[in-house]
């Protein structure tokens, strides 16, 4: 936090128990300068699925400040915290990307494909830096190489305040990085529970129906009830770990569904007129 407030909506929104409310983007000029503004608490460029390329992800990033908005709120936290999927799948263990994004400055990394409890240590630890074996919050032993020069100056912080805060909520209470782990297949789901319980530094658990409807044999099914009761035991399972489990898919249509299902991290879908966003605002009591 800087003067008690925090730099990550989406981390304020969930250690508080309210709802946070982001989308998918696609790696866009044009959506970043529109969803820059616009009623998220953060939004994830979608680079597993489009070509990585760190210069674009660069380029976004700096579409979304606003000096006007830096000046009015009086604070440095953005209005939409910029985060982004990136391409590997948790048994490449290819943390470089998540190093690469986290040093351009993005407030969090989505994680696809996690299905063991090794590859969720590999995620979280990806996320943080190496310290003293004699220090508290040790583990997941951190990985990232030590390279902050752009991300200390996109969150307009110094490099001992950037370095004190770019760890892992809710591992670290200081943490402004946000680790969102993709379940996505029957081996990652049966053990969730082994993960959320032996892997501190989870942010948030995401389902990846599309690719969890294929292996259950109904794609893209979302309401065959084998997709359902498969999806239903991801919540459960983190609901008892009290950790926070989004939808990546909510509209007007299943919004009312999703929250009352107990998902908390909303990826609305990104349309410009925001419809699936302010309903679910509107029941969940956030304005």
């Amino acid at each position: 936090m800087v003067d008690g407030h925090r730099l990550n909506n989406m981390i304020s929104a969930l250690e508080k128990g309210q709802h946070c409310f982001t989308s998918f983007s696609p790696p866009d000029i044009s959506n970043a300068v529109a969803f820059a503004t616009a009623p998220y608490d953060g939004i994830v460029f979608e680079m597993e699925h489009n070509p990585w390329d760190p210069l674009v992800l660069r380029d976004l990033l700096q579409y979304m400040l606003n000096r006007g908005q830096i000046v009015e709120s009086g604070s440095l936290t953005p209005c939409v915290n910029p985060m982004v999927r990136v391409p590997s799948n948790g048994n490449e263990m290819a943390q470089w990307q998540a190093k690469q994004a986290l040093d351009l400055g993005c407030y969090g990394i989505v994680f696809p494909h996690i299905s063991s409890v090794q590859e969720a240590y590999n995620a979280v630890a990806a996320c943080r830096y190496a310290s003293p074996k004699n220090k508290p919050l040790y583990e997941p032993v951190g990985i990232r190489g030590d390279g902050p020069t752009q991300a200390v100056r996109y969150w307009g912080l110094s490099q001992q305040e950037y370095y004190e805060r770019a760890d892992v909520w809710p591992l670290n209470p200081k943490g402004e990085l946000l680790a969102v782990l993709m379940i996505e297949d029957t081996a990652g789901m049966n053990c969730l529970d082994e993960m959320l319980k032996n892997v501190p530094g989870i942010g948030t658990i995401l389902i990846g129906e599309g690719d969890f409807s294929q292996e259950l044999g109904y794609p893209r099914q979302y309401d065959h009830p084998v997709v359902v009761e498969a999806m239903a035991q991801v919540v459960a399972t983190c609901k008892e770990n009290n950790v926070a489990v989004g939808h990546p898919h909510v509209s007007t249509a299943n919004v009312r569904w999703v929250i009352e299902q107990g998902y908390r991290f909303l990826m609305a879908s990104p349309e410009r007129s925001y419809n699936g966003l302010n309903k679910g605002r509107k029941l969940t009591a956030r304005s």
